[in-house]
């Protein structure tokens, strides 16, 4: 799971090394998951300078990696990210609309002439809510396969909220007991509940919820001339929405939220992957402009992360679009990023809020180049199981 950039944010995709996990094997092909794009030259390179691919067509927006195996890192040597709203008008019809659809083929197609041009050794492209959704979802794919070559693998939730964890977990605060992170997407919420250890996590329990940045602005609809009485009211129910979807999870979770800690603790640890977070901590950190060496792996206090949240719920879209790292991109879909960020620092109560730019397909990348892709074409056969489970 996710991202998560909401999965809006483009400037996650700066060309700056990523961390990763060890490699535990040379990567090896997977049934169903290359893309015919990615077939490697009749003479590979070597280990070390093979090239690999992850591709995350969201709710929202469609990203690319591609990366060689640097000792326990990886070097990224080619990122692509656009919006394309493939998930626009789904809440309302149970389709992807072909404008919708055009605009994802367009973006995609850019990340096939990637995928020939680095030479890539070895893909696994992914897409998550609003195919798994809509009621046209295969036919798209379909499409997809036939127009760019790219094999497209419809991932579970489950399998999103895995690939989301191990591709960030490496940036939670060091410290004892369970820690949360979150996906923040734009059709889906992921949250999972992790024990961490000596090299990956153990999922102890997760949950992912049909409510993203996009699912959720589509779903209450800002009026035009919106009074501050009607926005904050909107905001609320967004609010209660989330709750409502959350509560079976958060019942879960009171056993885990009164742990003993000690003194020198902060508190729960928790970590969010997503354009959400990535903008607000931009917020926080007053940035003129987007930059991600600065936001990621950044620790805010989650009071200040409330306030934002609260501060920008208030404002007016053209308020919104004024404010640096926001724009007239951001700004219709904030509002639901803030409001589903706000109800997770109800259920899960932490004192500070770690910040990921990374998340899917840097989870994908490790998998590939630790040789742990497994998938033969379903989400469903990589899931994790629901709970206690080694990455």
């Amino acid at each position: 799971m996710k991202s998560g950039n909401t999965k809006t944010d483009n400037a996650a995709d700066r060309n700056a090394p990523a961390k990763a996990a060890s490699a535990n094997g040379q990567a090896r092909e997977a049934p169903g998951s290359r893309s015919p794009a990615s077939r490697p030259p009749a003479s590979r390179p070597t280990a070390s300078r093979q090239a690999y691919a992850a591709i995350d067509l969201g709710t929202n927006n469609c990203r690319l990696l591609i990366a060689r195996a640097q000792g326990e890192n990886f070097m990224v040597i080619d990122a692509f990210s656009r919006v394309v709203r493939l998930g626009e008008g789904l809440a309302q019809n149970g389709r992807l609309s072909d404008e919708a659809m055009d605009r994802a083929l367009s973006a995609l197609k850019v990340c096939s002439q990637k995928l020939r041009r680095r030479n890539v050794h070895l893909a696994r492209s992914v897409a998550t809510e609003a195919c798994r959704r809509a009621s046209n979802g295969q036919a798209f794919i379909d499409r997809v396969r036939e127009e760019t070559g790219i094999l497209l693998d419809v991932i579970s939730a489950q399998e999103e909220a895995r690939l989301a964890v191990l591709g960030c977990h490496v940036l939670l605060e060091r410290g004892e007991g369970p820690a949360m992170i979150f996906d923040i997407g734009g059709g889906s919420t992921e949250l999972v509940l992790i024990e961490t250890g000596d090299t990956v996590p153990r999922i102890l329990d997760w949950q992912s919820v049909p409510w993203g940045v996009v699912s959720l602005t589509e779903s209450f609809p800002a009026p035009d001339d919106e009074s501050d009485a009607e926005r904050l009211t909107r905001y609320r129910r967004m609010r209660a929405q989330v709750a409502s979807s959350f509560s079976d999870f958060s019942s879960r979770l009171e056993p885990f939220r009164g742990i003993p800690r000690e003194e020198n603790e902060n508190g729960p640890r928790l970590l969010g992957t997503s354009g959400t977070v990535t903008t607000l901590a931009s917020v926080h950190l007053g940035l003129e402009q987007y930059d991600r060496q600065a936001v990621d792996g950044l620790i805010v206090p989650a009071q200040a992360m409330r306030q934002i949240a609260s501060d920008l719920s208030g404002m007016s879209f053209d308020e919104r679009t004024e404010l640096p790292c926001i724009g007239r991109e951001r700004a219709e879909l904030v509002v639901a990023g803030c409001a589903i960020l706000e109800t997770i620092l109800d259920l899960w109560p932490a004192t500070r809020l770690g910040v990921a730019d990374r998340g899917i397909r840097e989870g994908i990348l490790r998998s590939l180049m630790g040789g742990t892709h497994a998938n033969s074409g379903s989400g469903d056969r990589s899931a994790l199981p629901h709970r206690e489970h080694p990455l």
